[in-house]
């Protein structure tokens, strides 16, 4: 009969659940090691949110705060369980209902439901690439600087200001050419041209 062994048992017993900070990391394998105590892990695979027909990929960085899942309490058949706030990576709101993410380059995206407010901030660029259509549905909707499109199509109307410049093919306004139209019945002195032709 197997005798019992109660340093083995208190050894697993303690690795079932530790906690530790990612030492390395390797997105290729989609691994990482953590250091928990005096002891650092092998590379292990981390959990994350979804991983089946929809996947989410944010991989860890070096420093966080994880958990180390260990099945059996072996640390060789360990999972990383993301992330923990702690001192050295405080959290970067106090919000009670807030989404936030806040990324290495300032970049952050939020969404404050007290307010309604959703702000991208820190960015440099932004793709959005639609197979059909892209529908943007409010009272206003404001562009501030330079609006480049390859095609226009206004269906109520509007008013411009400022300086127009039109520069290569024809600018038409009710049937009629702007720079090639003609006026008939054209006299000297203070007499009025027919109408656009």
């Amino acid at each position: 009969m197997k005798t019992f062994d109660n340093a083995d048992y208190q050894r697993r017993l303690a690795n079932v659940i530790r906690i530790g900070t990612v030492s390395a990391v390797d997105t290729t394998q989609g691994r990482c090691r953590v250091k928990t105590g005096e002891l650092e892990t092998d590379w292990l695979h981390w959990l994350t949110s979804s991983a089946g027909h929809i996947k989410m990929w944010s991989a860890p960085s070096i420093g966080e705060q994880v958990l180390i899942l260990s099945i059996s309490g072996e640390l060789t058949t360990a999972f990383v369980l993301p992330a923990i706030f702690s001192d050295a990576n405080p959290a970067p709101s106090a919000s009670e209902a807030a989404i936030l993410l806040c990324f290495p380059d300032g970049a952050q995206c939020h969404y404050e439901p007290k307010t309604g407010h959703l702000a991208v901030t820190g960015i440099k660029t932004a793709t959005i690439t639609a197979a059909t259509a892209i529908t943007l549905d409010s009272p206003v909707v404001t562009c501030t600087q330079q609006l480049i499109t390859d095609s226009l199509q206004v269906n109520r109307g509007g008013t411009l200001r400022g300086d127009l410049t039109h520069g290569g093919g024809n600018l038409i306004s009710n049937g009629i050419t702007l720079h090639r139209h003609q006026h008939p019945g054209v006299q000297g002195g203070g007499d009025q041209t027919g109408a656009p032709t």
